[in-house]
């Protein structure tokens, strides 16, 4: 076992946390410069080691190892040690199985100490018997040798040699321990000796005298047991007795009462009939004895229908001619709807032509406009140049002034022409003597050249050499897949999540000692044990989502002490932790195999959801969980409904259909036994919720780890390409300089001046050879343009009638084009006035249309309202004329057969007198039932109120 990696965190000089790893398997010295804190690195191996002699680390108590005292802040001083156990037979006991050992100690300001072991709380003892395991005993006297004790240790007599190779080989620790346990062993015999002796002498007599008293009183108590069981036995069959004649006598008083009911109704109806048929046999016997004058009658009304039916007749054709012509009209409205939507369309597609018309207009009629003036300009000055006068009145000199401006212009440009011709031979002159004194020096410079080019080879080699050795590696790093910004990002991007990363951690730390009542610590009962046997609390394995939150403290209430059992998968992984687990509390296991799961059946829950709907759910339907945890989950929260308030639960509760125990959101418990819980919050509330908060915080940690982790293999596979690519930059910058300074020495020679200045005077000939070309030209384009302005000139000298000629020709031709343009003019012009006009006529046809759909919109209602009044007319004259048919009917009904009907309804109102007699001698009967029933049944409900107030258990086993 060999340290692998130490981490140092408020330790003496190190405030920050510092991590130094790679520490190689032959390590043994730490150099540094003074003050840099190698001192402070065995001090802290030392106090992880578990150091008492504070000397050693040179202090003087513990809080003197915290930086600064914790006047800057920080509180504590943490020293880890990552030991590499890859060497089995190396390893301590117990610690076989694991590739790290991971030890801390923390100190905190208060002078408390802290060993963590693996990431787990460790006593300070255990931590020293697992040093100690594997030779490492840091309080042994010659653990340490501190300087100026090493000339002490090498004149040491043989028996301390001895003394101190026995602590070294650990054989020390073991004798001291053996000479402790003799003495304990000792100490323990004698209090074994004082201890038997008390047993023989005054407590095995008691404990004798005792058995038979508690034989006799097991006894006792076991008949007693037995009369008490036999009496309740008895009791219980009493009240079941008085409970089941409860049940039937209530059975049979509902069936007597709806019974009784039912009669009533069947003897009301039955009197409603019979004086309804009292009244009938009154007035047939009446209309009988009128017979006579109702005869007369019969005539008239049959006239009258007949009136009636042909005006039904005539006032349907009137409504269905009314319907047809309101349907017609509507048709019309939405045609003429139709036509001014297409209308609208069209002027807005005829007002965009239009613009477009008008826009093209516009730029024809400007661009006819300057043509008009340029053939007027034209015509006055063909005219003037015929005639010598001007065509516009006061314009009689005016283009014979222009002509004389226009001649003055000519010749100044000529005479320009031949002065730029002159100033051009003059710089050719000029360039060709400088050309000369040049290429006589460039004569005189080029052997000397050649001598400096011989002496500075060398030099010029080497720069070049320089140069491409700077390209070749220029190439190599573009071929290099590296870059160094990305590079720097994920560093920045790897720095920035180490501290989100250290402060979730400080955060989930502080809210899991907020939750320290959870912990479950165990060591491995067996080697190899496999700790997913282990599920865990029952309260970290529950899942409650955000819209289930507001039942937090419900469900804890709801699953009580249960909340803080272990989950484990079978009853021998308990008893094995129970047995050598090292379990640091009392604990409740539920092996998964054995609990009996209980789960309220799903007609209760369905009854108490109909009672309450939406204010009604079982505990176990609002949490979440693995599906190999349901039994244990179904253990704790599958009998219990959630409820949404103090109402709700007492109405769920004592249904006959639900009988559950129920809790409100508030923490109030209702049992269906009769009993009541409340009144504050429970001292678990919001554990839940602390719970669901840890489970978050750990996921978004273990995101923030797997990206780290990406960014660390990003890292990682960059290295090398990161490694190569510096070290090809270095060299880069090295030949780089190289070849800098080769340029330097060989620009500073006087062999590199006096190439330069052939170098120089030669591109000053190659400019002077630019500057003759150019003035040539020049002069050749001055010499052209000079010759045309005089031929010209000459031209109209010797040709003035020509040049009329073909002014007065280009004149026509214009005229001509002119022509075609007004034609064009005209044509836009009529086409614009076009459009406006069906613009114009279409707005009309708009503003018609719309006088023509408000008209058959008035012509619409006027109809519907006339139909509506034919409507109602005929629905009188149907009504009376089916009034009128119907009397007509029973009138010779009544005529035919008014003795048959009289005897036939005397028939039945016998039986329906009968059938009465017969009902309120059953109601009788019913009624005196009933208060015996009555009777009978306050009787027995007194006596079971009587059991159950003298016998309170009855209620409570009553389920």
């Amino acid at each position: 076992m060999r340290v692998e990696e130490l981490i140092i965190e408020g330790f003496k000089s190190y405030a920050v946390r510092t991590h130094i790893t790679g520490w190689d398997a032959a390590f043994n010295a730490i150099t540094g410069l003074n003050g840099s804190g190698k001192s402070n690195i065995l001090d802290a191996i030392c106090f992880v080691l578990g150091i008492k002699n504070l000397a050693a680390v040179r202090a003087n108590n513990l809080v003197e190892l915290v930086y600064k005292r914790g006047q800057a802040g920080v509180t504590k001083a943490s020293v880890t040690i990552v030991f590499d156990n890859s060497d089995r037979e190396k390893s301590p006991v117990g610690y076989e199985n694991c590739q790290q050992i991971s030890v801390t100690r923390q100190i905190l300001l208060t002078g408390k100490t802290k060993y963590l072991v693996n990431g787990h709380t460790a006593q300070q003892h255990a931590v020293e018997t697992l040093f100690q395991s594997v030779q490492l005993n840091v309080n042994n006297p010659h653990f340490l040798i501190m300087q100026g004790r090493i000339t002490k240790v090498l004149n040491m007599k043989p028996q301390e040699v001895l003394s101190m190779i026995e602590e070294a080989s650990g054989t020390r620790m073991f004798e001291e321990r053996k000479e402790k346990a003799l003495s304990t062993m000792a100490k323990k015999d004698k209090k074994v000796a004082e201890i038997t002796t008390i047993l023989n002498e005054e407590i095995t007599p008691k404990l004798d005298r005792l058995r038979e008293e508690k034989r006799a009183y097991l006894e006792f108590q076991k008949t007693e047991i037995e009369i008490d069981r036999l009496r309740r036995l008895n009791i219980a069959y009493q009240y079941a007795k008085y409970q089941k004649q409860l049940g039937q006598s209530d059975r049979t008083f509902e069936e007597k009462k709806d019974r009784v009911r039912d009669i009533r109704v069947e003897m009301e109806r039955l009197a409603t009939e019979t004086e309804h048929l009292e009244r009938e046999i009154k007035r047939l016997n009446k209309q009988r004895q009128q017979e006579g004058a109702a005869g007369s009658n019969l005539q008239a009304m049959d006239e009258r229908v007949k009136q009636l039916s042909m005006e039904v007749v005539k006032s349907k054709t009137q409504c269905d001619i009314k319907r047809k012509t309101v349907m017609e009209e509507e048709r019309q409205c939405e045609q003429l709807q139709r036509n001014a939507s297409e209308v609208e369309e069209t002027i807005k597609s005829k007002g965009a032509i239009l613009e477009r018309k008008r826009q093209e207009f516009e730029s024809i009629r400007i661009e006819h406009e300057r043509r008009s003036i340029e053939v007027r300009k034209a015509e006055e000055l063909l005219q003037t140049l015929a005639t010598g006068l001007s065509a516009q009145e006061g314009h009689e000199n005016g283009y014979m002034e222009q002509l004389q401006v226009h001649w003055l212009i000519a010749s100044a440009i000529a005479a320009e022409a031949k002065r730029q011709i002159v100033q051009c031979d003059t710089e050719v002159e000029q360039s060709r003597v400088r050309k000369t004194h040049l290429e006589r020096e460039i004569a005189e410079l080029r052997p000397k050249a050649k001598q400096a080019e011989k002496e500075n080879k060398s030099l010029m080699a080497e720069v070049e050499t320089a140069r491409q050795q700077v390209e070749k590696l220029d190439k190599q790093l573009r071929s290099l897949t590296y870059n160094p910004d990305e590079e720097g990002a994920l560093l920045k991007q790897r720095s920035q999540l180490q501290l989100s990363i250290e402060k979730l951690q400080e955060r989930i730390d502080q809210m899991a000692s907020q939750l320290s009542a959870i912990d479950f610590i165990y060591t491995d009962p067996t080697p190899n044990f496999d700790r997913s046997k282990v599920k865990g609390v029952v309260a970290e394995l529950v899942r409650l989502s955000d819209e289930h939150a507001a039942s937090a403290t419900a469900l804890e209430v709801c699953a009580g002490g249960r909340l803080y059992n272990v989950v484990v998968e079978n009853e021998t992984v308990g008893s094995e932790l129970l047995k050598n687990g090292r379990l640091q509390k009392r604990v409740t296991i539920i092996p998964l195999n054995k609990v009996q799961a209980y789960v309220a059946g799903a007609d209760r829950v369905e009854s108490a959801q109909q009672l309450a709907p939406g204010k009604v759910n079982l505990a176990l339907s609002l949490i979440g969980y693995e599906k190999q945890i349901t039994r244990a989950m179904q253990y704790v929260f599958g009998g219990t409904l959630i409820c949404a308030d103090s109402e709700t639960a007492q109405k769920v509760t004592f249904d006959r259909r639900v009988r559950l125990k129920s809790v409100t959101l508030d923490g109030d418990v209702y049992d269906p036994a009769g009993t009541l819980q409340g009144g504050s919050k429970p001292q678990s509330a919001g554990l839940l919720v602390k719970i669901q908060a840890l489970h978050e915080a750990r996921q978004q940690l273990a995101a923030l780890q797997a990206e780290l982790g990406q960014i660390e293999k990003k890292l990682a596979s960059m290295e090398a390409h990161g490694s190569k690519y510096k070290q090809l930059a270095h060299q880069r910058e090295l030949k780089q300089h190289q070849q800098a300074l080769a340029q330097e020495q060989l620009s500073s020679s006087p062999q590199a001046q006096l190439l330069d200045a052939l170098q120089q005077a030669q591109e000053q000939l190659a400019k002077e050879e630019a500057v003759v070309a150019d003035a040539q030209r020049r002069r050749q384009e001055a010499m052209q343009q000079c010759k045309h302005i005089e031929k010209e000139m000459q031209d109209f000298k010797q040709n003035r009638d020509g040049k009329l000629t073909e002014l007065s020709n280009k004149l026509d031709q214009e005229k001509r084009q002119m022509a075609q343009a007004n034609a064009t003019v005209k044509q836009q012009q009529r086409e614009i006035h076009t459009l406006e006009l069906e613009l114009e006529q279409l707005g009309s046809d708009v503003e018609a249309a719309a006088a023509e759909l408000q008209a058959a919109k008035a012509t619409v209602e006027l109809c519907v309202q006339e139909e509506a009044a034919l409507q109602e007319a005929l629905t009188a004259m149907q009504h009376e004329l089916e009034e009128l048919k119907a009397t007509l009917r029973t009138e010779r009904d009544l005529q035919s057969g008014f003795a048959e009907e009289i005897k036939e309804i005397e028939a039945i109102h016998k039986r329906k007198s009968d059938q009465t007699t017969e009902l309120q001698l059953e109601m009788q009967r019913l009624n005196h039932e009933l208060e015996r029933y009555q009777l009978d049944r306050h009787k027995t409900e007194r006596e079971a109120e009587s059991l159950e107030k003298k016998y309170p258990w009855i209620m409570e086993q009553r389920e």
